[in-house]
């Protein structure tokens, strides 16, 4: 009775001030109020402490700029708008794990209410300090083949999955669900289509993947703050887990949906737009979220230590791999995965393009083997790319250049390596045996039964 008297109180509100709306311009609305609390970033409420989720995002003068959180329907002139003073916190558990959440940590499945956990924490939290995180350099299995083997990912990274739409960003991150050597996996869908959410539940996790996952959603028709506070809660919950000694894999999709909700708070807020419309808080605001991902700290002899492997979407604008956003992300984060359109096109799936794909930490992570035959099967992709008009027109004569030739034979056994099913998880050292195998084939034995002519 006690302890549940103890999290009770903890969990009640701190102090409310109380404004009344003074204009609405679209998605803007303005608010007068005690100046104590005028907070950037504060949370509000409009009409009661039931009413409407709003969020303060800027000042016009002695006036807050809100953004609402929810429909607004009915809000007139002089509505009373309710302040917190408190910090935006969240208090996550192991009983959130399989669950589905929205951006307010409220369930949004059929099985009850989410019991809280007794150590509150920031939403919006600040990266651990650099030099007291630990050192990245234990080897991840994801279960790709084509990324185990070209672009493998260790405890704590942080990779890029960048892909045009309609290219399978949302079935390798299945995949890679499904697959990850983890504890926990946390997985945050931001702006998703909202037939996608239940189809990943069911389908893609599954009810034993379910178990150890959280799932934090924000759809494409929910408002903007909602789509960006759902992805700083994926981070807050998983920094959790992390705190807890757990190895952790937290899935982002899209981080480009999250670029696009913190345009539409900034252009509210009056500031200027750049390139391709996005405001400068958009580049801000995207390391502060990315950063979050990774090693923990170092910790003493004995205690557990957890980290956050980071994999982060990018839904590529026009495919255009230089936009704005993505090579925002591409240079902060450890590494990345291209998915070619071309290559889709082709039938092939994953459609990973190879050469185009890198891990920061693959010279760290892989062995002088592993490194032999990934160098030798991406060097042989890379000569079949450069060749691979002219051999289909037939313009390539056989003979002209002995490693062409190897690469024109070897080929279609590389294709078929690169192809995996959707439901297919491989480890890392058959994924290198497999390749191994059709790099270098064993010499063929004598004939038993036949002697040598003298």
């Amino acid at each position: 009775m006690l302890a549940s008297a103890i999290r009770d109180l903890k969990a009640l509100e701190p102090r409310q001030f109380e404004g009344r709306v003074t204009a609405l311009e679209g998605l803007r609305i303005e608010a007068a109020g005690p100046a104590q609390a005028m907070r950037l970033g504060a949370a509000v409420r409009f009409g009661d402490e039931a009413g409407p989720r709003g969020e303060l995002v800027g000042f016009e003068g002695d006036r807050a700029i809100l953004l609402a959180c929810d429909p607004l329907d009915g809000l007139g002139p002089g509505a009373p708008v309710l302040f917190t003073s408190g910090l935006d916190t969240v208090r996550p558990s192991e009983q959130w794990l399989g669950r589905v959440i929205d951006a307010f940590a409220e369930p949004l499945d059929s099985k009850g209410p989410l019991r809280p956990g007794w150590k509150p924490r920031q939403v919006r939290a600040i990266a651990p300090n650099a030099q007291m995180r630990a050192r990245v350099d234990q080897k991840m299995a994801l279960g790709v083949k084509a990324i185990d083997v070209f672009a493998p990912c260790a405890r704590g990274q942080r990779l890029g999955v960048f892909a045009g739409s309609g290219v399978g960003k949302s079935t390798i991150m299945s995949m890679l669900a499904r697959g990850a050597d983890a504890d926990v996996i946390v997985i945050g869908l931001i702006g998703e289509r909202g037939r996608e959410v239940r189809e990943f539940v069911e389908d893609t996790l599954g009810p034993e993947g379910l178990q150890k996952s959280v799932i934090v959603t924000a759809t494409s028709d929910e408002a903007a703050p909602r789509r960006r506070r759902a992805a700083w809660l994926t981070l807050a919950v998983a920094e959790h887990f992390r705190d807890e000694g757990k190895q952790v894999v937290c899935f982002l999709d899209s981080v480009t949906r999250f670029a696009m909700a913190q345009r539409e708070i900034g252009l509210a807020a009056g500031e200027p737009p750049t390139t391709r419309g996005y405001t400068p808080s958009v580049f801000a605001e995207l390391p502060k979220l990315l950063e979050r991902a990774g090693p923990g700290l170092t910790v003493s002899d004995g205690q557990k230590q957890g980290h956050i492997t980071g994999l982060f979407t990018v839904l590529v604008d026009g495919d255009d791999h230089n936009e704005p956003v993505a090579d925002a992300v591409r240079a902060i984060l450890d590494g990345h995965i291209t998915l070619s359109r071309h290559i889709a096109e082709r039938g092939r799936f994953p459609a990973v393009d190879v050469l185009k794909s890198i891990s920061r930490l693959q010279t760290q992570l892989q062995g002088p083997r592993e490194k032999a035959v990934a160098g030798k099967a991406r060097k042989l992709i890379s000569l079949y790319s450069n060749m691979e008009e002219l051999v289909r027109i037939g313009a390539y004569a056989k003979g002209a250049d002995a490693e062409v030739d190897e690469a024109v034979r070897l080929w279609p056994q590389i294709e078929a390596f690169l192809q995996q099913d959707v439901h297919e998880v491989t480890t890392p050292e058959a994924a290198i045996a497999s390749l191994e195998a059709v790099l270098m084939p064993p010499a063929p034995s004598a004939v038993p039964g036949k002697r040598a002519a003298k």
